[in-house]
């Protein structure tokens, strides 16, 4: 069974990164095709189904099957386990921010520009990064 709940979790991850990784892009090209353009319409309904479809169920699968693999696998004493807890939190706040900046552009209140959006479609690629060190070398 456990062996089900991490296949579950991993597909679970890397859908949630998958989206992660692609909103802040979809931003980009949002704020370069201009606030009334056609283009910016089409933009909108590809960020909310990305966020309501796709990454929005896949964080909370990645929730729920997180915990039960750990309390399954004993890895609750473990310090790296609590760093990689840290970098899951920063990532569901970035998801959180990708919601907020998706309903600013939404209504046409969004001050950010597309390289403003660059920056941060980097952060969670540097969170992914730390998450995947911290599972598979376990430093500490």
């Amino acid at each position: 069974m456990i062996l089900w709940i991490k296949v579950v979790h991993i597909l679970a991850v890397i859908s949630w990164m998958a989206g992660l990784l692609y909103l802040p892009r979809l931003f980009v090209y949002h704020v370069e095709s201009g606030q009334q353009s056609p283009q910016a319409a089409t933009f909108k309904v590809m960020q909310e189904r990305l966020l309501r479809v796709i990454m929005r169920p896949a964080m909370i699968v990645v929730w729920l099957t997180g915990p039960l693999l750990v309390w399954q696998m004993g890895y609750h004493k473990d310090v790296w386990l609590w760093a990689k807890v840290l970098l899951v939190i920063a990532l569901s706040a970035a998801h959180g921010n990708m919601l907020k900046w998706h309903r600013e552009l939404a209504a046409g209140t969004s001050t950010h520009d597309s390289k403003f959006f660059r920056i941060i479609n980097e952060i969670p690629t540097i969170l992914m990064i730390g998450i995947v060190v911290l599972v598979v070398i376990k430093p500490f």
